[in-house]
C-alpha cells in the first residue's frame, strides 16, 4: 500500500480576491495562507513521509517549504503534471466575471467537456495528475508515504478518480486551502481515507433551534463550485 497525502497550497491574495490565478507567476501565500500551512504542518507532525512531490508554481513551493521544516531530510521533487490547470484566456480574471461566460455552465455541469480557451481541458488535467501519482507510487514503492502539494481543481480530479466518480461529478468535492486529503493505493483499488481536512471544527449553527438572534448560522451556499478551488470557508 502506498499512502499519498494531498495538500493544497495555502491561501493567496488571488484566492481571497476571487481571482483565477491559474499559472500566473508571482502568486504568493498571503499572511493567512502561511498561517494555514503552519497549522497543517502541526497536524502532520506525527507523520513520517518519504518524499514531497510538488507543483512548480510559487504558492506550492512556498507551501512545501513550510511543510518540510518538520521533515528536512525528505527529498523534494518538482512535478509539472500536478501543477495548476492551464486556464488559458480565463487566467487572471475575476470569478464573478467568468460566471457570465457561457463556458462557466459547462465547467459546472459537465467538466469532462470543458476545454478552457487557449488552455487545457479538465479531462487532461485529471489524466496527467493521476498518471503522475501512479508513476510516483511505482517509483517510491508500496511501503511509501509521500506528500503531493498541488492545487484545488487538480486534487479534486485526483480524488474523483480514486472515488470512482465520473469527472462530471468532481465539482461536488471541496478542497480548501492548506487542506489534507489522503488516498491509500493498493494493488486492487484506492481507498480515500480523508478529504478536505483542515483540522477545524464542523461549521454549522450554534444556539437554540429556531433562534432568531445571538447565534451564528451557516452561511447560505451558492450552487456553483469554486473554479480553481476558491478561498475556502
Amino acid at each position: 500500500m502506498t499512502r499519498v497525502i494531498l495538500v493544497r497550497h495555502g491561501r493567496t491574495a488571488a484566492n481571497a480576491g476571487g481571482i483565477l490565478a491559474g499559472r500566473s507567476p508571482g502568486v504568493d501565500l498571503d499572511e493567512v495562507g502561511r498561517e494555514q500551512v503552519v497549522r497543517t504542518r502541526g497536524h502532520l507532525a506525527d507523520v513520517v513521509w518519504d518524499a514531497v512531490v510538488m507543483s512548480p508554481l510559487d504558492r506550492t513551493r512556498q507551501t512545501a517549504g513550510i511543510l518540510v521544516e518538520a521533515r528536512p531530510d525528505a527529498p523534494l521533487h518538482v512535478e509539472d503534471r500536478v501543477q495548476e490547470c492551464d486556464y488559458g484566456e480565463w487566467t487572471g480574471s475575476s470569478l464573478k466575471a467568468l460566471a457570465k461566460d457561457p463556458m462557466w455552465k459547462v465547467v459546472q455541469a459537465h467538466p469532462s467537456a470543458a476545454h478552457f480557451p487557449g488552455g487545457e481541458s479538465l479531462l487532461h488535467v485529471q489524466h496527467r495528475a493521476v498518471s503522475a501519482l501512479r508513476e510516483w507510487n511505482a517509483t517510491l514503492g508500496s511501503d511509501a508515504t509521500y506528500l503531493v502539494v498541488s492545487h484545488g481543481d487538480v486534487i479534486k480530479a485526483i480524488l474523483a478518480d480514486a472515488l470512482g466518480l465520473h469527472l462530471d461529478h468532481f465539482q461536488r468535492l471541496c478542497v480548501d486551502p492548506a487542506s489534507v486529503s489522503i488516498i491509500d493505493y493498493t494493488p486492487l483499488r484506492p481507498f480515500v481515507e480523508r478529504m478536505n481536512d483542515t483540522g477545524q471544527s464542523i461549521p454549522g449553527r450554534t444556539g437554540s433551534k429556531g433562534r432568531k438572534s445571538g447565534g451564528a448560522r451557516t452561511r447560505r451556499r451558492a450552487s456553483d463550485a469554486a473554479v480553481g478551488g476558491g478561498a475556502g470557508r
